[in-house]
């Protein structure tokens, strides 16, 4: 498996937006705290480089976002399993251009990715409403009503958030409420990384 120094240089070679890159971290805390709370804990390294590098093609090629990813991964020296991951999340997504990615997210850690993902930015987007412009004091209550209201942060799918907490065999509550956690829990962590950009 590849350091994360050489997965972040792997990720900022391709992205150079400090919002692509503000993502790219936020899921990979996200993704380790999933593993830790799931029982996972052998795999936290995994799981954080997954979510480090899930969007690696997007700011270059929106258009084929997933598509160019494993080129330029294995380009990287990422692993055949670990490319399928990262792949994983836009399995059968209609992102307005054909073929659709036909890489089913199969493991949890892939099935959790696909569905904390999208969720990751609507909630950035709540916090920022926010006078503490935290997630550290919303409650799930007030996500919940920003999720349901359709003009709020329209750009986040909300048919995604709720496909993926289907493949993980959970109520959209349970995944809403985890994700916050996870949030909550990497908000410094995350801040101090973004810090660093540029």
């Amino acid at each position: 498996m590849i350091s994360r120094e050489e997965a972040y240089s792997l990720l900022t070679k391709y992205n150079k937006d400090s919002f692509h890159i503000q993502h790219a971290l936020t899921v990979e805390a996200v993704m380790k705290w999933y593993a830790k709370e799931l029982g996972y804990g052998e795999e936290v390294e995994y799981w954080g480089l997954v979510g480090l590098l899930h969007d690696i093609d997007f700011e270059l090629y929106p258009e084929q976002h997933c598509l160019k990813a494993p080129e330029m991964l294995r380009e990287g020296g990422i692993s055949e399993d670990m490319i399928h991951a990262i792949v994983s999340h836009g399995f059968d997504i209609d992102m307005g251009f054909e073929p659709r990615i036909d890489v089913a997210p199969e493991r949890e850690m892939e099935k959790v990715l696909f569905a904390a993902d999208e969720l990751t930015g609507l909630i950035w987007a709540a916090a920022l409403m926010r006078p503490s412009k935290s997630c550290k004091d919303m409650e799930l209550k007030s996500l919940k009503k920003k999720y349901k209201s359709k003009g709020f942060a329209a750009g986040c799918n909300r048919d995604i958030i709720a496909r993926g907490a289907a493949q993980l065999g959970w109520e959209l509550e349970k995944l809403l409420d985890l994700t916050l956690k996870a949030m909550a829990a990497c908000e410094d962590e995350i801040q101090a990384e973004s810090e660093k950009i540029g």
